[in-house]
């Protein structure tokens, strides 16, 4: 067979599989770039639906009161689709398309957090009026879910919530005994014999809320005095010796010392409660392990802890102490709110599969380990889109 024979036969072999791998690869990369497309959409209306919170929440004077901040949230949660609907509208979704393609939608905060999902209403017989019937589909926030995990052992039995930094909650019985204490955990806080304290060896002092730095000749007697000032509510207030106080907007003198502090000594109660609560974890609670983790049945959780240690006392890192991100107490403390989310969250999902609509199989997302980092240390909101189509795949 001469070679131009050869050459044509592998040309017509050759080509069609070409032309079939340039299609597939330019599928690919075109399905891979309306991904990125997608996931920037999502990452974007996110960021809108956490400023709006924000801004709600620092121009609200009732922004720590739970009814305040679910209204906060569901302003946050109508920013969010209005945001992602916007962005998809050029793709041919709108809200309501999109909402049977978002599962749920979690908000936490600094001791728990919200999630934001589709569920089943249900009523009793004596609900009069209520605003939905028996059996309605309603989207909405879910109650209020603390950090928190119940602890059994010997005579104790406390449930403990944990929070973004080292405050925690606790609740429950020793040797029978009610018990409801909170607090921030600290070592290395010193009380010294001359009544200071020192937190790492730094002193820790009273700040001073005047300043001395205002001139006046009294009553025309060529005598200089210093007086004081403060400022409460963005009125300055004068004073000679600290026990009365005026202001020149009006002349008025004012007797209240305890209004008019000199002082601000908050720091140092902060350390002397937080050493005193602490002093009374590790003599109560200093037996507590991970192996100690129990559900709201009694069940073991330990397995969900992985490697047995002891939560108070520092074994995983002996140099440190227990606020430091290294310790024991923040390793499991960070364990016990990712299991918290994943378990809650999962059990949303898994409803939502029962009465989304979508021929899609929602499941629960894998964060990663930055992603993570970021939700533990900070408030946070976490969405996720399953279900949509992006050429070759669904997502």
């Amino acid at each position: 067979m001469k070679i131009q024979s050869l050459a044509v036969i592998f040309i017509i072999i050759i080509l069609p599989i070409s032309m079939v791998l340039a299609v597939y690869v330019q599928s690919q990369v075109d399905t891979l770039e309306l991904q990125i497309k997608y996931d920037t959409k999502l990452t974007n209306a996110t960021y809108d639906a956490l400023k709006a919170f924000q801004l709600n929440t620092v121009n609200s004077s009732t922004s720590d009161l739970a009814n305040s901040k679910m209204r906060d949230i569901e302003a946050a949660v109508n920013t969010f689709y209005n945001s992602i609907s916007t962005n998809f509208n050029v793709s041919g979704y709108n809200k309501e398309i999109l909402q049977d393609y978002v599962p749920a939608l979690v908000f936490t905060m600094y001791d728990g957090y919200y999630i934001y999902s589709p569920f089943i209403n249900t009523i009793s017989a004596e609900d009069e009026g209520a605003s939905y019937k028996n059996g309605d589909r309603i989207t909405g926030l879910k109650p209020y879910i603390f950090y928190s995990c119940r602890y059994k052992t010997g005579g104790i039995d406390v449930v403990i919530t944990y929070s973004l930094d080292n405050y925690i909650t606790v609740q429950g019985t020793i040797n029978d005994e009610p018990v409801n204490k909170y607090g921030y955990l600290l070592d290395n806080v010193q009380n010294r014999p001359d009544g200071t304290i020192t937190y790492r060896g730094i002193q820790i002092g009273e700040e001073t809320l005047t300043e001395k730095n205002v001139e006046y000749n009294d009553s025309g007697t060529g005598i200089i005095s210093n007086y004081y000032y403060t400022k409460i509510n963005g009125v300055k207030y004068y004073s000679k010796d600290g026990n009365e106080w005026f202001t020149i907007l009006n002349g008025e003198r004012y007797s209240q010392p305890e209004k008019f502090k000199t002082v601000n000594d908050s720091a140092i109660r902060y350390y002397k409660e937080a050493k005193d609560f602490t002093d009374w974890v590790k003599t109560n609670l200093g037996s507590l392990s991970t192996a100690n983790a129990v559900d709201e049945n009694g069940a073991s959780l330990a397995s969900e802890f992985g490697t047995t240690y002891p939560i108070f006392t520092n074994t995983l890192n002996p140099d440190s102490s227990i606020e430091d991100p290294d310790s024991n107490f923040n390793q499991h403390r960070l364990s016990v709110i990712k299991y918290s989310i994943e378990k809650n969250l999962s059990i949303a999902i898994a409803n939502y599969n029962n009465y989304s609509g979508v021929q899609a199989n929602f499941q629960m997302p894998k964060l990663k380990e930055d992603e993570w980092d970021k939700l533990v240390n900070n408030v946070s909101i976490i969405s996720f889109m399953q279900g949509l189509s992006i050429g070759r795949k669904i997502i």
